[in-house]
């Protein structure tokens, strides 16, 4: 039996791990899973396990007022270290680019215990955009011992680096993870999202709006708030969600542009089941979220990527995806060229996602077992 450890501690890495923890379940006479929270995300991270119902066998709870890059990676490598000593797994799963990921890939390595990366090979080609992202994974593509990368084009970006070794090719968690929870939440009580989005009428068309790159913080952020207000002034028939992210570097030019406007929806950032669900239901998306690029396309949902640089050029070459970066002009011309012309909606949404079918995390399974 092999003992298998995974590292984690934010939403969007909790959100991919999931359906590779319970998959890895499936198998006890094959694996012993255990599961390590660094708590990099608190309240996020929590909520994410508890929905596809996981628990952690370790927590860091590293989330601290105010907290730095140096003090994430430092107190995760620190925490890691009787960790490591006392479960001496045969394998860690660190998932995409977190400082999280970093941490758990050097904690692993001094202690020369081999290393998954899941997500493995993506990249944007400039390593301070996305930042700390770009770095973190390129240097654990370095350090891992087995890459799971989602496209061909990851596949190629490792190789181009040196590293062709126990690289492969299997989709991403994240279309997995979307599958998953949109029947849980099928087998649940529909009528609890209904009910929480009772200020939507789903007649109309309806964006949504993520939006917390650090890289946009500053002119580049004012001007995605001032273009999603030039949307919502012209097309009042339009209804604009837009769950904010915590930092204040976000919710204060969100709120000081679109606040009191009737038609922008400002809400608490939303529980990953509550998000999936308004994806399912909307008619596109306008972010500069990662996993989002991913997500929206499985369910025909055309989306408008606002930033300059993305790791994820298969969904723009696809067409499932369209770089609007933070300027003015551009993200209010793309978003109208979508709400007015159908032929260009159509052949977005009917593009084919080249992110995986949903088999990802079997595929990493029957992969290991053999």
């Amino acid at each position: 039996m092999k003992k298998i450890l995974f590292i984690y501690g934010t939403r969007p890495e909790a959100i991919k791990m999931a359906p590779l923890v319970k998959e890895f379940q499936k198998y006890p006479e094959d694996f012993k899973v255990v599961v390590c929270l660094t708590g990099q995300h608190r309240q996020m991270l929590d909520q994410i396990n508890s929905f596809f119902g996981i628990k952690g066998d370790y927590d860091l709870n590293l989330m601290k007022p105010n907290q730095t890059l140096f003090d994430i990676v430092s107190g995760c490598l620190l925490g890691l270290k009787d960790i490591l000593t006392n479960e001496k797994p045969d394998l860690v799963f660190v998932q995409g680019d977190t400082s999280t990921v970093l941490a758990g890939a050097m904690a692993s390595y001094f202690c020369k215990i081999p290393v998954a990366h899941l997500e493995a090979g993506l990249r944007s080609g400039d390593k301070y955009s996305p930042f700390p992202e770009e770095g973190n994974r390129i240097l654990t593509g370095h350090i891992a011992d087995w890459h799971f990368a989602p496209t061909d084009r990851a596949v190629e970006n490792l190789k181009a680096e040196g590293v062709t070794q126990n690289v492969c090719k299997v989709g991403n968690t994240v279309i997995d993870a979307l599958h998953l929870g949109l029947n849980l939440i099928k087998e649940s009580d529909e009528s609890v999202y209904k009910k929480y989005f009772n200020f939507l009428d789903f007649s109309k068309k309806v964006i949504l709006v993520t939006g917390h790159r650090r890289e946009s913080f500053g002119d580049g952020f004012e001007h995605i708030c001032k273009a999603i207000a030039y949307i919502a002034d012209n097309h009042p028939d339009v209804q604009l969600v837009y769950p904010m992210h915590f930092n204040p570097n976000v919710r204060e030019p969100v709120m000081k542009y679109l606040s009191g406007k009737s038609n922008v929806h400002l809400i608490e950032p939303l529980d990953y089941p509550y998000l999936i669900w308004l994806m399912e239901k909307c008619f596109f998306v306008l972010t500069d979220s990662g996993g989002i690029q991913e997500e929206a396309p499985a369910l025909g949902k055309p989306v408008l990527v606002m930033r300059n640089v993305t790791e994820r050029q298969e969904g723009v070459e696809a067409g499932t995806a369209k770089l609007v970066g933070t300027d003015y002009n551009v993200i209010v011309e793309n978003v109208e060229l979508l709400l007015s012309n159908a032929e260009e909606y159509a052949k977005m949404a009917n593009a084919v996602n080249p992110y995986g079918d949903g088999t990802t995390s079997k595929q990493i399974v029957e992969i290991l077992r053999g």
